[in-house]
């Protein structure tokens, strides 16, 4: 039995879908999906079984041009991601085609090949005609060399089977790099802060872009099978708590429930939750922050 295993980069914009795609291929929600932009801090492993081999996947941060430090540090973590795979998949959304971001990344891609297998994944197929399709698919060819190009739906599932099997068979010949079992190689504490986190931004939509995190404080497993769970909120301003509260804490209270419902589901046991605002002024120039987010401080100096 010859056995594959590899590491597979998913880069792009922000919301071209690549968190859908990886839970998509995983099958689990290991990527937070929301609406809001750059919701994907960290590059987060989710990791797919096709045949004997095993597909690592890298969900990268969006790339974009980079304001803040915070920024930075995603970005770095984007292009970081794509330089220790084995295979890159770039994902574009038909309906938004060649974008003066995409072809910032293909030009990045360019200073970047070092031989690697690169694919292009155009997504969201459903929203465009068959003749936007193909002319897509002609002009981003011509832009870049991409060994394979894919037309998919993350969303509905068109195309993944092709992509998936395609990707199996790109990967180098080698041992598995994690249990069968395992889907996710990001910690349990960081898979339930980034839950929490993505029940708060659905929940505050543009009130609060990007000025919070979240952090798991505690973790305990009690005797009866259930979990205690303590996570902190980390917001920049005190207005902020008061929006996270919500009227008479109707906010908290709802984001609480949700997280809480939504990991129970994950963990197959029940959970209590209790979640803490607090006030860092300065938590966006905090390296423990980074840290915590699997970000690197250095890179958005």
């Amino acid at each position: 039995m010859t056995t594959r295993a590899g590491f597979v980069a998913l880069i792009g914009e922000p919301n071209a879908g690549k968190s859908t795609l990886l839970n998509r291929m995983v099958g689990a929600k290991v990527s937070i999906v929301t609406h809001k932009v750059q919701t994907t801090r960290a590059r987060i492993r989710g990791v797919a079984m096709e045949g004997e081999a095993q597909i690592v996947f890298v969900d990268t941060p969006g790339l974009f041009r980079p304001r803040r430090r915070l920024d930075r540090a995603m970005v770095a973590a984007a292009w970081s991601g794509a330089a220790d795979a084995d295979v890159v998949v770039l994902l574009i959304e038909a309906h938004r085609g060649l974008t003066e971001g995409v072809q910032a990344i293909l030009d990045g891609l360019k200073d970047r090949a070092d031989g690697r297998r690169i694919a292009l994944a155009i997504n969201k197929i459903d929203r465009v005609e068959a003749p936007v399709l193909l002319k897509l698919t002609e002009e981003m060819n011509a832009a870049f060399p991409f060994e394979e190009t894919f037309m998919i739906s993350a969303e509905k599932g068109y195309g993944v089977e092709d992509l998936r099997a395609w990707l199996a068979g790109a990967l180098p010949e080698g041992p598995w790099l994690y249990p069968e079992d395992q889907i996710a190689d990001l910690p349990m504490r960081m898979i339930a802060a980034e839950i929490t986190r993505e029940k708060l931004t659905l929940r505050l939509h543009q009130e609060l872009p990007y000025q919070l995190t979240v952090e798991t404080e505690a973790w305990e497993e009690r005797k009866d099978g259930s979990a205690r769970i303590d996570q902190i909120i980390y917001v920049a301003r005190d207005g902020h708590k008061g929006i996270v509260l919500g009227k008479k804490g109707e906010t908290i209270k709802a984001v609480s429930t949700a997280a809480r419902a939504e990991l129970e589901a994950f963990l197959d046991h029940r959970v209590h939750l209790f979640l803490q605002v607090k006030v860092r002024p300065g938590w966006l120039e905090e390296a423990e922050r980074y840290s915590e987010m699997g970000l690197d401080f250095k890179d958005g100096a």
